[in-house]
C-alpha cells in the first residue's frame, strides 16, 4: 500500500530536522562568475614578428598567448576587431566563445569582423588558448589537466639547423659536430634541399614542380651525407614547401628512404586531393602535413582518406587547444599520430607542449628557439627552459605555468608598438 505525504507535511519535517535545511536540499553554492574585462595585443620583432595576445578578467587575472606572427599581415587588427564580442562575457566559456569568433563574431553581439577568413582563424585560435591560461589561473589549475590530464611529463622538440652544404662531407661533419654541442641537447634536426637543386645552366628554377635524374641523386646523396655525419642517435626530418608533384613527391620519397628520415614533410599542394593518398601508399617515408590547414573540417579528408602519415597542425592556425585537441583524438581513431608545427616565440613554443602534454599519442613540436639569445628568456618560468630536447609540461603552476619577462618584451617592441597596447 502506498503512502503519500503532503507538501505541507513534508516542509514542516524539513524544518524540524537539525541537520537538513531548505538550503542543503535547495541551494547549491553560488557560483562565481567572472567577466572578459579586456583585450589588448601587442607584436615583437625578432628573426620574425611574433603578436601576442591577452585576456584580462574582471578580477585581474589573465591569460597570455601567441598568434601567427610573420609571414601574415592584419592579424593584429582582426583580434582587436573581436574585442566588442567578448567584453562582459564569460571567460570559462571558451568553446562557445571560440565557435563564435570562428563563425565571424556575428551570434553574441551582432559584430562582424571583415578581414580576412584566415586572419580570423588565427586571431580566433590566440584568444582561445590565452582564454585556457586564464581559466587555468581562475580554477587554480594547470592547462594540461584542465584539457584532461597529462600524457606525459615532457615534451621532443627539434631544431631548423642544417648544413650549410650538404653535398660536402666536411661541411655535413662541421653540422653534426655543432648540434651535437648543443646546449639544448635537440636530437632531431628538420630542414630541406633546395641548394641541391639547380637549372641546368646553372641558375635557379623555382617554378618547375618535376625533378631531373641529377638532382634526385644530389638529394638522396645530401641527405647519405647528413646520416653519416650525425649518426643514427639523431633523427632527421626532409623538409618541402607544397613545391613538387605526385611523381617527384615519390622519387624525392624513395630517394632519402634508407636515411630513415622521421618524416617527408608538405612535398605536395596543401589542400588534400587523392594524389596525398597515393604518395603515402607509395612511400617507405612516412608523409607529414598539416600546417596550412583549420579546424576539423580541414583536416577531416586527410585523416578518412589516410592521405598522409602523421598531422602537423600549428595552434596558431588550426583553432587553438581544444578544437586542435579534437583533431587529435579524430585522428588517433584511424591510428595517425600529431606532431605540431611552429615558428612562433619561446611564449608559442612554451604553450604548445603544455598543451602537447594532453594528446595521446604524440611525436615532437619545432621549434626556432633553444639556441641563445633574447629569444630564450622571453618567459619567466621555473627550472630550465629546453633540456636534453625536451621542454617539460608543467603540473605545479595554474594556466600555462609562465609569464612574459617585461623586460625582455619591452626590449623587442616592434616599431609603434606599446606594452600591451
Amino acid at each position: 500500500m502506498q503512502h503519500y505525504v503532503s507538501r505541507r507535511r513534508f516542509m514542516t519535517a524539513i524544518a524540524a530536522t537539525p541537520f537538513l535545511t531548505h538550503y542543503h536540499l535547495l541551494a547549491a553554492p553560488e557560483k562565481r562568475r567572472y567577466k572578459i574585462g579586456d583585450l589588448q595585443c601587442m607584436v615583437l620583432n625578432g628573426p620574425r614578428t611574433y603578436t601576442l595576445v591577452k585576456v584580462t578578467a574582471d578580477d585581474g587575472f589573465y591569460g597570455i598567448a601567441e598568434a601567427y606572427g610573420s609571414p601574415t599581415v592584419g592579424t593584429k587588427e582582426e583580434i582587436l576587431a573581436l574585442k566588442p564580442l567578448l567584453i562582459g562575457k564569460d571567460p570559462l566559456e571558451i568553446d562557445t566563445l571560440y565557435t563564435h569568433m570562428g563563425e565571424g563574431g556575428k551570434s553574441l553581439s551582432g559584430t562582424r569582423t571583415d578581414g580576412s577568413a584566415h586572419n580570423l582563424m588565427r586571431a580566433a585560435s590566440a584568444i582561445e588558448m590565452a582564454l585556457w591560461d586564464l581559466a587555468g589561473k581562475l580554477l587554480g589549475q594547470p592547462v594540461t589537466t584542465l584539457l584532461g590530464g597529462r600524457f606525459r611529463d615532457k615534451v621532443r622538440v627539434y631544431d631548423h639547423e642544417a648544413p650549410r652544404d650538404m653535398l660536402d662531407k666536411g661541411s655535413c661533419r662541421e653540422w653534426a659536430a655543432k648540434v651535437k654541442a648543443n646546449k639544448s641537447g635537440f636530437t632531431a634536426h628538420k630542414f630541406g634541399f633546395s641548394h641541391t637543386r639547380q637549372s641546368e645552366d646553372g641558375g635557379r628554377d623555382t617554378g618547375n614542380r618535376v625533378l631531373s635524374t641529377k638532382e634526385i641523386v644530389r638529394i638522396a646523396q645530401g641527405f647519405e651525407n647528413c646520416r653519416e655525419a650525425v649518426g643514427w642517435d639523431h633523427d632527421i626530418m626532409v623538409h618541402c614547401h607544397w613545391e613538387y608533384d605526385l611523381r617527384a613527391a615519390i622519387q624525392i620519397a624513395e630517394s632519402v628512404a634508407p636515411m630513415k628520415p622521421l618524416w617527408l614533410e608538405d612535398p605536395l599542394s596543401v589542400a588534400y586531393s587523392s594524389s596525398w593518398k597515393r604518395l603515402v601508399a607509395s612511400s617507405r617515408v612516412a608523409i607529414c602535413t598539416g600546417e596550412n590547414l583549420e579546424r576539423r573540417q580541414g583536416f577531416k579528408d586527410f585523416i578518412i582518406n589516410q592521405g598522409a602519415d602523421i598531422l602537423n597542425p600549428d595552434l596558431r592556425n588550426s583553432g587553438g587547444f581544444l578544437e586542435t585537441k579534437r583533431i587529435a583524438d579524430m585522428a588517433d581513431v584511424f591510428g595517425l599520430p600529431i606532431s605540431t608545427h611552429n615558428t612562433g616565440s619561446q611564449l608559442h613554443t612554451w604553450a604548445t607542449c603544455q598543451w602537447a602534454g594532453s594528446i595521446r599519442d604524440y611525436m615532437t613540436c619545432e621549434t626556432v628557439t633553444g639556441v641563445g639569445g633574447w629569444m630564450d628568456q622571453l618567459l619567466v618560468i621555473d627550472g630550465p627552459y629546453i633540456q636534453n630536447g625536451f621542454i617539460r609540461v608543467n603540473d605545479l603552476r595554474p594556466g600555462l605555468g609562465a609569464d612574459l619577462n617585461p623586460e625582455i618584451a619591452r626590449a623587442h617592441l616592434a616599431d609603434g608598438e606599446r606594452w600591451w597596447s
